[in-house]
């Protein structure tokens, strides 16, 4: 097996900006882009890491994304609420916008949702909540996606993955992020299991008759398996309710899989930010988390094994894949490159 390549953080960025812009991407909204794609990269989650530029490409190409969105603020009906109409444009831009609106509202009234209607799939979740934590704020982000789980006792999907993050700020420790979706593993992780002919393990999809497979193929035709049983199911219907349908967006079930050039994903999202001063000093907030983080680090462990926070292990490969380069597997070099040939864009 070929290893993978290792690529530094701009030699990526400058090919994902000019394959974007080259695909009719304004400047501004490439460099979103490929700051969330790049930041799965650093941490790891390659299932929504340089992998899915092709696709988003190919959504701009087929018109799937409207690459002209003119993404808007609707009139507020409440001081601390609002929602942006995404216009059918770029996830990662729509989320973007919304984090910093919502952060922007939780500086004047303590707290700032924003929800996002006719929008289409972001990346990687934490990429917004981390964006609250960053200007010590709690930041809690939610989506949904496309039918992937089989409601519990059913075996047709119908809810989403449909993810929740949340970035909580610490003062000498590293930011406490839990990002998970609602299966046990992202659907992307099994897209990479397949393009790379790989078994998975059988707890990460059922096939379409309800069985648990190791073929990451017959789980794509199937359902995903929802974490904790109907508690991951149930939590994944609540999140679809908490955007789809708060928005208006999309009833239960409707939103298209991001490999779906057919229309619109019609997909939403939930931003809120807590201003962590409007309830006490900050200082004072992220030393009780740093006291958290000691109080969970000092218990002895089950093992030989270190103890590592919600988020840790991901922030720990970022300095290291800063410092050292970022890896990309032969097969995913290969599509970009092929992708670059088609733009005219410099090759990997």
């Amino acid at each position: 097996m070929e290893q993978p390549i290792l690529y530094d953080l701009s030699t990526l960025n400058d090919f994902c900006i000019e394959v974007l812009t080259k695909a009719g991407v304004k400047l501004e909204e490439a460099e979103i882009i490929s700051e969330t794609l790049l930041f799965a990269e650093l941490r790891n989650i390659k299932s929504h890491g340089i992998v899915r530029l092709p696709t988003y490409v190919k959504r701009l190409e087929n018109a799937a994304v409207n690459q002209n969105a003119e993404m808007r603020f609707l009139e507020n009906k409440a001081a601390a609420v609002s929602v942006l109409d995404a216009d059918n444009g770029m996830g990662q831009v729509a989320g973007y916008k919304a984090m910093k609106a919502a952060i922007d509202i939780a500086r004047i009234y303590g707290i700032g949702l924003v929800a996002v209607k006719n929008s289409n799939h972001f990346g990687v979740a934490s990429y917004f909540s981390m964006l609250a934590s960053k200007d010590d704020m709690i930041g809690l982000v939610m989506t949904n996606a496309s039918p992937a789980i089989a409601p519990f006792g059913t075996k047709t999907p119908l809810l989403g993955t449909n993810p929740l993050t949340v970035a909580v700020p610490a003062k000498k420790g590293k930011p406490i992020v839990l990002d998970m979706s609602m299966s046990t593993v992202a659907r992307g992780k099994i897209r990479m299991a397949a393009l790379q002919n790989k078994e998975m393990p059988l707890d990460w999809g059922l096939d379409k008759d309800g069985n648990p497979t190791s073929d990451p193929s017959e789980a794509l035709l199937g359902s995903l398996v929802p974490i904790g049983g109907v508690k991951g199911s149930g939590l994944s219907l609540i999140i679809d309710l908490l955007t789809g349908a708060l928005t208006g967006t999309s009833s239960l079930g409707e939103v298209k899989n991001i490999t779906d050039m057919s229309g619109p994903s019609k997909t939403s999202h939930l931003f809120i930010a807590i201003n962590i001063g409007a309830f006490m000093d900050i200082d004072e907030y992220k030393e009780r988390v740093d006291d958290a983080i000691s109080k969970i680090k000092s218990l002895p462990p089950k093992g030989d094994n270190e103890i590592f926070m919600a988020g840790e292990i991901e922030q720990n490969l970022m300095e290291k894949r800063l410092a050292e380069g970022i890896p990309v597997d032969i097969e995913v070099v290969a599509e970009l490159n092929k992708l670059a040939l088609d733009y005219d864009a410099a090759r990997l």
